[in-house]
């Protein structure tokens, strides 16, 4: 199976708090591959690496094959590298159409100084509109993004990730703020889109991670105390210590 990514012996340092420490984790194509941990576990510092952020003390990361370990940002999105919350704040005054276009007009290295093309270029609206199909929102294409619910505004921020055809697509918590409806609604379209796209998921809803993630990895202090299947993971006694209690043992 083909290795999109790969993390290998990943050090980050704030003086003399070790946010990142020695971690190492690969991701397979198609895969959706969840990253879980305490509050301070480091995965946020970890997302900063990967999208060029943040600069690592030691260590390499390898995206499709090529070292990105001192790629700018710009060059890993253009390379394939997509995070929901990073593409572009929504245009509130627009429509969920008119958001996904500008993602995919921005991809593309247009300027924003023409509104009415974006809205009317078939070239930027029909890979929006079949972005909108994906993550459930086409009947919602012609909304004011203002009037769309906070599960649809998080909806809307996958679709203008996907818009722009990336070969990994970052996920930091998608569900949080959402009722039990809206999360169910967003694993269900992030089930309709698997394999379709390699997925790193930072999540702290566990119904969500286990009904959805290929593979687990685990992050205590910034180190990886495991990886591996749902099911290994649920049974693995540091891990339940450590982070899920021991309420998973009885589950």
């Amino acid at each position: 199976m083909t290795e999109v990514l790969k993390v290998s012996n990943l050090v980050k340092r704030f003086g003399g708090l070790t946010a990142t420490d020695n971690l190492s984790l690969d991701l397979r194509a198609g895969e959706i591959h969840a990253v879980i941990g305490p509050n301070g576990a480091g995965k946020t510092t970890m997302i900063g690496q990967l999208i060029g952020e943040l600069r690592p003390d030691a260590g390499s990361i390898h995206f499709m094959g090529q070292d990105i370990t001192a790629m700018p940002v710009h060059l890993r999105s253009a390379s394939g590298i997509a995070r929901s919350f990073q593409i572009t704040s929504i245009f509130q005054n627009f429509t969920a159409l008119d958001n996904v276009a500008f993602a995919v007009q921005a991809h593309d290295g247009h300027s924003f100084r023409f509104w009415a093309p974006a809205r009317k270029d078939r070239s930027l609206r029909d890979p929006a509109m079949q972005a909108l199909e994906q993550v459930g929102l086409a009947h919602r294409a012609d909304v004011i993004a203002s009037a769309l619910s906070h599960g649809e505004h998080r909806q809307l921020e996958i679709a203008m990730a996907l818009a722009t055809k990336p070969k990994l697509l970052l996920l930091d918590e998608p569900m949080a703020g959402m009722g039990p409806e809206d999360s169910a609604r967003m694993v269900t379209m992030l089930r309709g889109i698997k394999g379709s796209v390699t997925i790193l998921l930072i999540e702290h809803d566990m119904d969500a991670v286990f009904a959805l993630a290929d593979r687990i990895t685990v992050l205590v202090y910034g180190h990886a105390i495991a990886t591996g299947l749902p099911d290994d993971i649920r049974r693995n006694a540091q891990v339940r210590q450590a982070y899920l209690g021991d309420e998973a043992a009885a589950e």
